[in-house]
Formats: C-alpha cells, structure tokens, sequence
C-alpha cells in the first residue's frame, strides 16, 4: 500500500458530539529498530512481542466548534488530572495526520488517558499512549463515515482489516513503535521479503508458525531508573544518520528476522535468548558508538544481567533479557519455567530494583474497545 490509500474518503462532518474510548497495550522489540527516514518510516525492519498488562486507557471526547474557532482544539486530562505537558507532541501528531483525517479542525476534543504502569518508568507509554489515541481517532472517522447518508450503504461499511491498518498507519506517525501495539501477539514492522505482508507504513501481525514455547510468554519489567531518559529516542534515531556502523546494523538487523521467522517455528528456546539478547545490546552499543555517544545503561542494569547469566547458566533454565532505550530490563521466560525463574526475582533481582518496584507482563492480544 501506498501513503495515499490512507487519504479519506469524501464524508460530512455531521455529528454534533460524540465518545469512544479504547485500551492499547505497550510491546517489547526483540529485533530492535533504530534510525528512521522521513515520516517515520524505520530504517530497518522490526518484529515484538504485545505486552499484556502494561497498557494505556484513553476516552476521546468530541464536539463541535464554533464557526470562529480555528487550528486544532483539544484539552488532555492525564490520570484525572489537566495535564498541559502533553499538548505539544499531540499538536504534531495532528498536524500529521490532519491530511487523513480532515475533521480534526472541526471538533474540539477532550482526551482522556490513564495508564496501567508508571508513567516516565521506562516502559513505552508513547507506543501504547498514541496507537490508544489513534485508534480512538479512527473510530470517530468510522462514525462519520457510517452517519453519512449521502453515501452508499457500501462506502458507509469500513472493512475491520482496513480500520487496523489505517489505526497503525496513523499511530506510526505519533510514534514509530506505536504502530506495532495495535495488534498482537508478535507483530512485524518494516518491509521484509520473508514476512508476507510486511510494510514500512504500519505494523502486522506475524502471520507464520509460532511454536508452543512462545505462546503466553512472561515478561517481567525491572525498574532499575524510573526517571526521564537522559536522551530521548528521537535524538537517538537522529544520531542513527551518518553513523559509522549504520549500514551494517540494518543488514543485521534483517537477517535476525530471518533467523527469527525459524526460531519461532522450532521453538529453540536457546537460540531465542541469543538473538534477544544479542539485539539488545547491539541497541546500546550503537547509542555508545554515536557521535556524540551516550550510555542509558545502570551499574544495576549490568548487574541484573549478570545475574541472568549466572542463573542460566547454574540452573539451566531458558531466562533471558532485552532491553528497550533505557536502563530497565525486561527478563524474558516460558510459561513452563515461570514458578521457579519469578521466585529468582523476586528474591534476587528485585535489590536491584529502583524502590523494588517491577511489572509483571506476558504476551497480549494487541488493543480492543472499550
């Protein structure tokens, strides 16, 4: 598909008022993107798991505006509260997106957002917070479009498959790993010759053989730093062009895909936390090896990974960790082994933990309506 294909169709802006309010969960990359071309489009591709527990709740409130009102209308209310911090980035958001939802200048809008998890605690808020507000989006151009009477009954029936595109589309532009949160379990983002309907516009769920060592996978979230990144994901994509090992990142990247696709099929759980874990520190080693350089890494982030290590290697259980942009750790296991790896952390892990704080997570089913 192509950019236009996301354009509006001709539809009136009919209603007065309205709401609709959607839940969106966070994801966890396990082969990692990082650097981007215009328009959010990734320079290499990218494939994660949908988290189940960590996800943003969002009410999208609608009305009309006065005849004299211009430019974009719209208050954000973060956990109950009027929260000003948020304005700008959905100021841009919009602006975006303007071109494939033209009544964004016709209504004012109260959105409404709370999350599940710790807001600034290193898990990704902007995937969850703009794929829930895309949706939500989508949702009322859905109601508009079926309250136009000038239109057939035909035009008026939006195809489910056509409403999740163009949601992940849209939410690729608020955030690029957004657009992988509105579907579930595993989704692909980035055009991929292997991966049968893979696109660089929006994210899809992976459509081949999952093995059952995948299925209802735990994810446990450590906090080792709850506070704001010293250095945002956008500057760090940014720091993505002119790198002295870009170009050989992204032909990694695309082959781990590949390796991937089999892993998952095998269900070769060592091999897996290989590549998980080898990703994961290719994402930092490209961060320290930017210019200028810089390190989101904890001294208790290496030592949680040390002590992963050591466990594996005592016990011979499958734990193993990823790493987002940031100093948290997000342990990885089976269901299988879940009893005796969560007594590992929370006796041990958890000391490295800032106030002890950690998530409990496993593979979702992607955003639903509320």
């Amino acid at each position: 598909m192509k950019e236009t294909q996301f354009l509006p169709r001709n539809y009136s802006s009919n209603i007065e008022s309205g709401a609709v309010a959607w839940s969106s969960p966070s994801n966890i990359a396990l082969v990692k993107y990082w650097g981007k071309k215009e328009r959010q489009i990734p320079q290499n591709q990218s494939i994660s798991f949908t988290l189940d527990a960590c996800k943003t709740k969002t009410k999208l409130q609608f009305e009309k505006k006065g005849q004299s009102m211009d430019g974009f209308s719209f208050d954000v209310i973060f956990e109950g509260k009027k929260n000003e911090d948020f304005k700008p980035k959905i100021e841009t958001f919009f602006k975006r997106i303007e071109a494939y939802l033209p009544f964004l200048r016709t209504y004012h809008f109260t959105i409404e957002t709370s999350n599940t998890f710790p807001h600034s605690s290193g898990i990704a808020s902007s995937a969850s917070g703009m794929s829930a507000l895309a949706l939500c989006l989508v949702d009322v151009e859905r109601q508009l479009i079926a309250s136009d009477a000038s239109l057939s009954e035909k035009e008026r029936n939006i195809d489910e498959v056509d409403f999740v595109k163009k949601a992940s589309f849209l939410a690729r532009l608020g955030s690029g790993s957004a657009c992988r949160s509105i579907e579930g379990d595993i989704v692909v983002w980035g055009k991929h010759e292997e991966i049968e309907g893979s696109s660089d516009l929006y994210g899809v769920r992976y459509p081949d053989e999952v093995h059952e060592n995948f299925k209802d996978y735990h994810d446990t979230i450590l906090l080792v730093d709850k506070g704001e990144k010293q250095v945002s994901s956008t500057v760090g994509h940014e720091l993505m062009h002119g790198h002295p090992f870009a170009k050989e990142r992204f032909g990694q990247a695309e082959e781990n895909i590949t390796k991937l696709k089999a892993i998952l099929k095998s269900g070769d759980l060592k091999a897996f936390i290989a590549l998980m874990e080898s990703e994961a520190l290719t994402l930092h080693a490209m961060m320290m090896t930017s210019m200028p350089y810089f390190i989101l890494m904890k001294p208790n982030t290496l030592e949680i990974i040390n002590k992963i290590w050591a466990f594996r290697e005592q016990t011979g259980l499958h734990i193993g960790f990823t790493l987002d942009a940031g100093a948290n750790v997000h342990v990885l296991y089976p269901k299988s082994e879940a009893k005796e790896i969560y007594e590992f952390i929370s006796t041990v892990l958890v000391a490295y933990c800032q106030n002890g704080h950690y998530i409990c997570d496993r593979i979702g089913f992607g955003a639903c309506k509320l």
